[in-house]
């Protein structure tokens, strides 16, 4: 596999000891397993602007150790992806698009990138599970994955946490009264959540309370209950952290009966945070008094609203809301317990967030997983519905997932984890196993838990399947039908 590393990798310096420590070890294993690092001819160019002689030459006999990529693709061409990316601002912005391009062109399998804006940009352009920081590199090529560890995500008081934390050095720029407030909301007893890297820093934090207040932006917002997003940061460039505190957040006013959720904010023109709650459905509504704009996620859309769109867009922008009419196919996907531990590893909703999180896999917890199977089956489209069955012990119907991409035929393990990318909790050495035979890949979005989980003496009861499942297969509509309603799906969050 060919690794394309970031200019960026190469002039980490002064405060970023950590981050060069974890470099060593990431190419170190990279270069053990085989793997191809290439670098980007317009990142020697770069490196050579550099007014530091002395830094320029250090970096320069380090970049030229690397193979260099050859005939890169030019992405001037391409009216698509430059609709996507933007007209670069600067040369350095340019220097960028053409490295992006050349993932998005396939002439390399991933990206070793710190840059935000580059991953803003995969983002936009769907690949941004083949853009990876550093510490997704390291879960994927070096660290193995085993059904759960114990967790780095801790419920504190504000009261404990240190306001000197990197973490907040943008937060007190952005908001000159950040430091009063956060005295006052440690006064009050606020509570948060934190993610901590290995090093024992903070890679993200959320801190949260729970209104029943007008919202005023121009006009005024009637009060209902909602959860405040009073503050989500992520430093951890481009992994799945965001996205697991977008669940959390969601199962969390699931839980206590809210309607809506919200944030306020005041949008940046590169900007990670609006670009993942856009994702998940908040909209902006205008901004209050302050100037910062307000983001609402409405946790029941009107079904109107749902009757104008497709139902993979149901799934991913109006999350946990998922399309199971007619038009679309059920399947039941069997999976042996070890994998579907890890897949699933946040079964249970509990009252408190930090129940959520006593020993967990990341992608285990989070909305967008991918499913591996040697199943030759062709007709799963985008849309259809997976009811998953937890094979051998526990023979059970566990939970629903909607079809984002279907990929079928796949034979080499590259192709795979380019596929599956953050999404997988399988290591690299089980994908190179799998690919040993014809391989599916499936990449869909989790919408439900099943309140009832169905035994397999229940789903013959009710004489939905006939047999434990050894494959995947197809139910029909009125089978599940009995499915939703014997396992208590909430139907509040069905459109159909």
């Amino acid at each position: 596999m060919r690794i394309l590393i970031d200019t960026n990798i190469f002039i980490y310096r002064e405060n970023h000891k950590i981050v060069l420590e974890n470099l060593q070890k990431l190419l170190g294993r990279l270069n053990e397993s085989g793997e191809k690092i290439i670098i980007h001819p317009a990142s020697i160019s770069e490196l050579e602007k550099d007014r530091d002689e002395e830094r320029k030459e250090v970096t320069l006999s380090k970049i030229k150790t690397y193979p260099v990529l050859e005939s890169p693709p030019d992405p001037d061409g391409d009216s698509y992806f430059l609709d996507i990316v933007k007209a670069p601002k600067n040369e350095h912005d340019y220097i960028d698009n053409l490295i992006l391009y050349s993932i998005y062109r396939n002439a390399a399998g991933f990206l070793l990138t710190e840059d935000k804006e580059i991953h803003k940009k995969a983002f936009n352009l769907d690949m941004g599970d083949r853009v990876l920081s550093i510490n997704d590199a390291l879960k994927i090529f070096v660290y193995k994955r085993y059904p759960s560890h114990p967790s780095s995500i801790k419920e504190k008081k504000v009261y404990n946490l240190d306001i000197n934390d990197e973490i907040f050095d943008t937060l007190k720029e952005e908001y000159e009264e950040f430091e009063e407030w956060f005295e006052k909301i440690s006064r009050e007893g606020r509570d948060c959540l934190v993610y901590y890297e290995p090093d024992g820093s903070m890679g993200a934090i959320l801190i949260y309370k729970i209104e029943n207040e007008p919202i005023d932006v121009g006009k005024v917002l009637p009060a209902k209950k909602r959860l405040k997003i009073a503050t989500l940061k992520v430093s951890s460039i481009g992994n799945k952290i965001g996205e697991l505190f977008m669940r959390i957040s969601v199962d969390y006013s699931i839980i206590h009966d809210l309607q809506e959720i919200y944030l306020t904010h005041f949008s940046q023109s590169s900007d990670y945070l609006v670009d993942l709650i856009e994702e998940y459905g908040f909209l902006n509504v205008g901004k209050n008094s302050r100037g910062e704009e307000v983001f609402i996620k409405e946790l029941f859309p009107d079904a109107a609203k749902l009757q104008k769109v497709d139902p993979v867009t149901i799934s991913k922008y109006y999350y946990p809301n998922f399309y199971d009419g007619e038009k679309i196919k059920k399947y039941i996907v069997p999976i042996i317990p070890e994998y579907h531990d890890r897949l699933f590893s946040g079964q249970e909703r509990q009252s408190s967030l930090q129940e959520f999180f006593n020993e967990f896999v990341i992608e285990g917890n989070t909305i967008k997983k991918a499913y591996l199977s040697h199943s030759n089956i062709k007709q799963i489209l985008p849309g259809d519905i997976l009811i998953f069955y937890r094979s051998q012990s526990n023979q059970s119907a566990t939970c629903l997932g909607v079809v984002d991409k279907v990929f079928t035929d796949l034979n080499t393990a590259t192709d795979i984890l380019e596929l599956v990318g953050k999404r997988t909790v399988y290591s690299k050495t089980e994908i190179n196993t799998m690919a040993k035979k014809t391989t599916l890949v499936i990449l869909f979005t989790l919408s439900a838990y099943l309140p009832t989980q169905l035994s397999i003496n229940k789903l013959k009861e009710l004489k939905i399947i006939k047999a434990a499942p050894q494959t995947i297969q197809r139910i029909k509509h009125d089978k599940y039908l009995i499915l939703k309603k014997e396992s208590a799906i909430d139907e509040r969050f069905t459109f159909n």
